[in-house]
């Protein structure tokens, strides 16, 4: 297992990476970093043409110099340590001390210059995704420019033409980088302040990645079968909410660098689709949604008027999108009683562990904890190899939920389904978060105002009554 000793420090080559020389440095902008897991607001910007900055979630912009007319930034390429959720980290590349890298945010006309410096052991690039530019500022290794070498720093720099939401991401060895979680936002304001303008702007990027329950660092060969879903590299319930007072105009821009498509889906309002990678959509062209598909490589920002107050689901609508650390291979057994055939099976199966006759909660105290189990990793699919199933666990009224959240796992690994509301379990996980609407919340706030109280008989309760006999047929 790599500790954070030997994930930074460990080979001559990482060694080298890290040695940038301080006087090649010296007149490069400061490097900034962060590790934090919490959003950061940026405040108003403090140089150069004004803007209503963004909240990244569970991330930060980052901030820059002007030197002679031209806005400077500068991103640093490395391996980094990020907090998936209270529980669990997990071995990444990234920027400027996490993954995904921090929001760049400049101005239409803008002129930018990007200095990147690489601290990886193997060469990287930059690719601008969806900009205009210089063709030698595009990024791709080898067809626009040289591999960044370890050690070495590249300096890109262009005008920025279009106002829009955009990605960064390397175009060098791609199937290991991005499954690392090398990427970042780019958002280049509109150059009058007032255009399309909102109360609250957020942005969040999907990526997906694979890492067996007990270990740290993902596996970059995978291309399908990812078992983490995360909205800036933070799966349910270490994302945080985003947050509106009541009336406010909001603005969610999705960036999707994962390996699939996502749907995503709003509870309680509707919204409409107004800007692309490729532009802002022509009020002509928009239709209200609750849900929008967005493909690989895509961005799409939404916009809603904040109008219902409550916490609101925010997520995407695959089920195993909002799991955590899933296996694929479980069988479906529902209705199957298998309680003479776990008999015989143990008597030749010592280990053999049957979960038909309780909930998963009461499996997870008979049984002993995952690790116990024979399993690889600990992976549901493994625990199918045992003769149980997700429908057998909450057969007696238990649920899959109550089983992840009740049952011992290996170190460093999530619950399938987790989080605890006002109500009780959430069983959720992955791409999941909460819109947090709210009439009392100063504007510019946004601390977590916490669980929504909703008014006397708004809630949903159960009937006391009796129940009429169930009739089928005519």
């Amino acid at each position: 297992m790599l500790t954070r000793r030997s994930f930074f420090c460990g080979g001559a080559g990482l060694a080298a990476a890290a040695t940038v020389a301080r006087s090649a440095l010296a007149a490069l902008p400061e490097i900034v970093t962060s590790d934090s897991p919490r959003m950061r607001v940026p405040p108003a910007p403090p140089t150069g043409r004004p803007f209503h900055p963004v909240a990244t979630l569970n991330g930060w912009s980052l901030p820059w110099r002007m030197r002679g007319g031209v806005k400077e930034f500068h991103l640093v390429a490395e391996p980094v340590i990020r907090e998936i959720a209270p529980g669990m980290q997990a071995n990444l590349w990234g920027y400027n001390g996490q993954s995904p890298g921090p929001t760049l945010e400049v101005v239409e006309g803008d002129r930018v210059r990007i200095f990147v410096t690489n601290r990886l052991t193997e060469p990287t690039s930059i690719h601008w995704h969806g900009q205009r530019l210089p063709n030698g500022m595009d990024g791709v290794t080898g067809l626009n420019q040289p591999s960044i070498k370890a050690g070495q720093t590249y300096v890109y720099e262009f005008t920025a033409q279009r106002a829009g939401t955009f990605m960064y991401h390397p175009h060098a060895d791609e199937t290991t980088q991005m499954a690392m979680g090398m990427m970042g936002f780019w958002v280049t304001h509109a150059a009058d302040p007032s255009f399309m303008r909102v109360d609250r702007d957020y942005v969040l990027l999907l990526n997906a990645y694979d890492i067996d329950p007990g270990t740290y660092t993902p596996k970059v060969s995978t291309m399908l079968d990812f078992n983490l879903w995360t909205f800036n590299s933070r799966a349910f319930p270490g994302t945080d909410p985003m947050v509106a007072r009541l009336g406010e105009r909001v603005r969610i821009r999705v960036g999707n660098l994962s390996m699939t498509n996502h749907p995503i889906h709003l509870h309680g309002h509707e919204f409409e689709v107004v800007g692309t990678d490729g532009g802002w959509t022509p009020p002509a062209a928009r239709w209200p949604e609750v849900t929008t598909d967005i493909a690989v490589g895509q961005m799409r920002a939404i916009e809603f008027t904040a109008s219902a107050p409550g916490d609101w689901a925010f997520h995407c609508h695959k089920s195993h999108h909002t799991m955590n650390a899933m296996g694929h291979s479980v069988p479906t057994t529902l209705g199957v009683e298998q309680a003479d055939l776990a008999k015989q099976i143990a008597a030749l199966v010592p280990d053999y562990m049957p979960m038909d006759s309780g909930s998963m909660g009461d499996t997870a105290m008979d049984a002993g904890s995952m690790g116990d189990m024979p399993m690889d990793a600990g992976s549901m699919g493994d625990m199918a190899k045992h003769g149980g199933s997700m429908g057998d666990m909450a057969k007696d009224g238990g649920s899959m939920g109550d089983m992840a959240m009740s049952m011992p796992l290996p170190d460093n690994t999530l619950p399938m389904m987790t989080g605890t509301g006002p109500h009780g379990g959430i069983e959720m996980g992955g791409m999941f978060t909460v819109m947090k609407i709210r009439a009392e919340l100063a504007a510019h706030d946004y601390r977590d105002p916490g669980w929504y109280r909703a008014p006397a008989g708004s809630v949903a309760y159960p009937w006391a009554g009796e129940t009429p006999p169930l009739r089928r047929g005519g």
